[in-house]
């Protein structure tokens, strides 16, 4: 079983988060950084290819063992859906339309979401938004665990059945730590996600939604894409919250792994995040990076300095609109 971490509660720390500081800097030397905030106009075409390649491949496995179900579930169709949930994830910073068409964001969000089988797109942008502007802040920042969660899975075997568990948690940590009405949008969510859901099941059986749901929840726990959600914010190094990844995965994860960048720009688009990081190399190149989304799995497992609660917190003062 391991012994238990050192760790016994998160970093408190009593200053503001190092993004709103770094991006005042970055704007004043670099302007021109502004050009790059703005819609991506390849990202609806990119993300309908990848919702029709899951509604064929739901037509593929009707007819397969349940086994090869799972095993498609877990080496395709779940690195689909995860990197959809990230196509998601700057679909939610407005980077599909752009701002000035924020409805046509969020609708789009409900279509990208379809191959997940699960409602997810209206509550994430719902949370999301706290995440950046209170990160780290105790009660708003969802994406931190909760003080159960960084007692109780504090050994080896624990913080593997953690990681497996990792989609239940960032799914329903919200409802406990800061919960929300429910708005109109996430109903039209899961009413658009259910009623697709029984057309797959009235044309090809239950495999294919299955399929759908398993690729979702197995790829969210226990899978190399998954190593992001640990490397993002968990405190490796004592002091740094935000770590960027600038490895292959990149590649089909719409650069999530650019993540100190996104933090500072969170308006600029992933595919030209890179550019960030060129045009400011010396705010970054210097900064703690992950070099393996998989060794931050096995790191976040096997050291005994590192758990659910390395993270650091803080005491955020409510934005006007929020209180």
């Amino acid at each position: 079983m391991g012994n238990r971490v050192t760790r016994e509660d998160f970093e408190w720390v009593y200053t503001e988060q190092p993004h709103t500081q770094r991006r005042r800097e970055i704007l004043a030397k670099y302007p021109t950084i502004k050009s790059l905030m703005g819609p991506d106009p390849h990202l609806k075409w990119i993300v309908s290819g990848m919702v029709l390649t899951q509604l064929l491949a739901c037509y593929l496995v009707k007819d397969l063992s349940w086994k090869w179900i799972f095993f498609w579930a877990y080496a395709f169709g779940g690195c689909i859906n995860h990197s959809m949930a990230l196509a998601i994830h700057d679909i939610s910073h407005n980077v599909a339309f752009g701002n000035k068409q924020a409805k046509w964001n969020r609708w789009f969000a409900v279509f990208a979401n379809l191959p997940f089988g699960l409602p997810y797109s209206a509550s994430f942008k719902k949370y999301h938004i706290d995440h950046h502007r209170y990160l780290g802040g105790d009660t708003l920042d969802v994406d931190v665990p909760t003080d159960f969660e960084g007692w109780f899975f504090c050994t080896p075997f624990r913080k593997f059945i953690w990681l497996i568990l990792q989609p239940f948690f960032y799914g329903l940590r919200p409802l406990y730590v800061n919960p929300k009405a429910v708005t109109q949008m996430e109903i039209f969510n899961a009413l658009v996600q259910f009623s697709i859901d029984f057309i797959i099941y009235y044309l090809w059986g239950l495999k294919p939604v299955i399929y759908l749901i398993a690729g979702t929840l197995l790829c969210m726990g226990l899978h190399p894409i998954a190593g992001h959600f640990i490397a993002e914010h968990y405190m490796f190094l004592k002091g740094y919250e935000t770590y960027s990844y600038y490895g292959p995965l990149n590649w089909i994860t719409f650069n999530a792994g650019y993540h100190m960048e996104h933090h500072d720009f969170p308006s600029i688009p992933g595919c030209k995040l890179p550019m960030v990081k060129k045009i400011a190399a010396e705010y970054y190149d210097n900064l703690p990076q992950h070099q393996s989304w998989v060794r931050v799995l096995w790191d976040f497992v096997f050291d005994d300095t590192i758990g659910p609660y390395s993270r650091i917190k803080r005491i955020c003062k409510l934005a006007p609109e929020n209180q």
